[in-house]
């Protein structure tokens, strides 16, 4: 690894180390289905997130609930305190694409049809309301 490329990573692992994020990887969910359920929490207080999560019929909000309380457990392992009511929110939350598994499926005339088995990796972070209004 050349000087430059060293620099550059060990800065953003230094900024890694200040932001507090749980990770969801190969989620056997296709990412468009995912998305619905994270659009409903972004930028919401965790506790109430917590329970939009808990009552969304989407089989894709239980995953999701659990990643939430990683990411609040990871926050509280940080500061070495217990996350509060009104505290922390969902800074941001993002799906991005992973690896989809290709299928075929027997059709008519001796023809295949393509299956494709999506999968997704959801990246969410959390952080308290001093530090975002410090930040505007």
């Amino acid at each position: 690894m050349g000087a430059r490329k060293r620099i550059s990573a060990d800065k953003r692992k230094e900024a890694k180390k200040s932001q507090n994020f749980a990770i969801l990887r190969n989620v056997p969910t296709s990412p468009r289905k995912m998305r619905l359920v994270v659009d409903m929490i972004r930028g919401m207080e965790v506790f109430r997130a917590l329970g939009v999560l808990k009552f969304s019929n989407k089989e894709a909000a239980a995953r999701v609930e659990k990643l939430l309380r990683s990411a609040i457990a990871n926050w509280e392992q940080k500061n070495e305190k217990k996350a509060e009511a009104g505290q922390l929110f969902v800074s941001s939350i993002s799906v991005d694409c992973a690896t989809t598994l290709r299928r075929m499926r027997p059709a008519p005339q001796g023809r295949g049809y393509r299956i494709r088995k999506r999968s997704n990796h959801v990246t969410l972070f959390v952080d308290t309301l001093s530090t975002n209004d410090s930040q505007n």
